[in-house]
């Protein structure tokens, strides 16, 4: 535990490390909520800045959830006035997500903080979390049944876009491995006032819970466990560096294209195929699964026929299986012009091309580019034919070149290997009752040309 005499110079040493590992520029960020522990941070931070020579700026969110936020506001102002540090603040109103009121306003709270340093140029936003916080984050990931990478907790510094709204800025805890007891004991001899947030006391928020309940019974029945469980969260940290160091080489070893190479990816233990999987949806942004999701997903995938169709949905995407391989695609968009299964058959899109380098078609999902080719369609009969978009419908049929036999699209297809899913959704073109383009395949050489007169070809971006 660091003693209130040392204070300065841990907070200091900390702050060194932080900005030398992230070249941090000279603008310094508070978040300031005007309680005890923000409020030691302010006053550390302020005299760290002094003497480095460098620009502090405090920043208060103001959420609006107590009767008293209006006051705490007013508070924090004055005491930066009175510091003579500059102040910034900014009112969110909470969006509901289903996540409950604490999780609500941290995310707010965050994305407010993060476009307060970018307005205000700060790439370093200092934190007031304690090594008490710590071990309550521990706690409710144990409580969670999360694994090692919820057991890490807080790390000291790190880049945060998802929750600061922006990769331009450090979020850094310089106090992480400093007792509440010590930051008390600061504010004490300093006589720092501060507000009390009377949310803090209701235990309904989990953390309020441990913090009145279960820390005090832990602490008493085993003192200085904070500390114990802070080196517990570093050994956990050290450990999820080599899963993630191994899942790296398993998914490159796996990986083809973009996607799973099946059969390399059945010769792993369940473990490390997991351990993959988690890291690969890690790089493709997608919210973590649980591990009952996890494994219900591996087993349709791996299990199920080799000609099945499969798509398991995930809320952030899809996870299909084609050819042996495993790939992740985004959710479709829905398009107007697409038809659902079971629908009536419908016409398509009517219209005439005058020209034009391109022509959008929002119904279908892309655009039409018309491209100057020598072994392209004659333009000038282009222009003079009634032309028509589409959906397939089933049982086209189209000739890719002079000498080779004329094919089903659904040949086509499985001879160019894009993914069934893919099909229903890329359009065909028409003219009259003679299938011109198919997105995905290419042109009908029916009406391919050499030479002669201004020629082009039809391009499905």
């Amino acid at each position: 535990m660091s003693q209130p005499a040392s204070l300065t110079q841990a907070f200091a040493r900390a702050l060194d490390s932080v900005r030398a590992e992230t070249a941090a520029g000279q603008v310094l960020a508070v978040a300031f909520s005007g309680g005890l522990d923000s409020s030691v941070l302010l006053h550390l931070a302020r005299d760290y800045a002094t003497r480095h020579g460098l620009r502090l700026l405090a920043l208060h969110v103001h959420h609006g959830l107590s009767p008293n936020a209006d006051a705490w506001l007013t508070h924090c102002a004055a005491e930066c006035a009175a510091l003579r540090l500059p102040f910034a603040s900014s009112r969110v109103q909470l969006q509901p997500d289903g996540t409950g009121v604490e999780a609500a306003a941290r995310k707010a709270r965050y994305a407010a903080l993060g476009a307060l340093c970018v307005r205000h140029g700060a790439d370093l936003l200092l934190t007031a979390h304690h090594q008490d916080d710590q071990a309550e984050t521990i706690l409710l990931q144990l409580a969670r049944g999360s694994g090692i990478a919820g057991l890490c907790g807080m790390d000291s510094h790190h880049r945060a876009p998802g929750l600061l709204g922006t990769d331009a800025v450090t979020l850094a805890r310089p106090l992480l491995d400093v007792a509440r007891a010590t930051l008390e004991q600061w504010q004490r001899e300093h006589a720092i006032a501060y507000i009390d947030d009377e949310s803090n006391a209701d235990p309904r928020y989990a953390r309020n819970a441990l913090r009145h309940q279960v820390l005090p019974a832990l602490e008493a029945a085993m003192p200085g466990f904070a500390t114990r469980f802070a080196r517990a969260a570093t050994h956990a940290r050290a450990a999820q560096r080599m899963l993630q160091e191994l899942a790296a080489a398993d998914l490159a070893a796996c990986l083809v294209s973009d996607a799973l190479d099946l059969e390399k990816f059945r010769q792993l233990s369940e473990d490390r195929a997991n351990n993959l999987l988690r890291h690969w949806f890690a790089q493709r942004g997608i919210r973590m699964p649980s591990t009952s999701w996890l494994q219900e997903m591996t087993s349709q995938l791996l299990q199920a026929r080799a000609d099945a169709n499969l798509c398991v949905s995930h809320p952030d995407c899809e996870i299909r299986r084609y050819r042996g391989h495993l790939h992740i695609t985004a959710h479709p968009a829905p398009l107007r012009g697409e038809r659902e299964a079971g629908e009536p058959l419908r016409s398509g899109q009517a219209f005439r091309w005058q020209g034009e380098a391109e022509l959008a078609f929002p119904d279908y999902g892309g655009v039409l580019r018309f491209e100057p080719d020598e072994a392209g369609i004659d333009a000038a009969w282009l222009r003079a034919q009634a032309l028509e978009i589409d959906f397939r419908r089933g049982g086209e049929t189209l000739k890719l070149a002079a000498n080779r036999p004329t094919r089903s699209l659904k040949q086509h297809y499985q001879a160019l290997a894009v993914p069934a899913w893919q099909r229903s959704r890329l359009p065909i073109v028409w003219a009259g009752r003679q299938l011109l383009f198919a997105a995905g395949v290419g042109m009908d050489a029916r009406q391919l040309g050499q030479g002669g007169a201004p020629r082009v070809r039809l391009v499905w971006q």
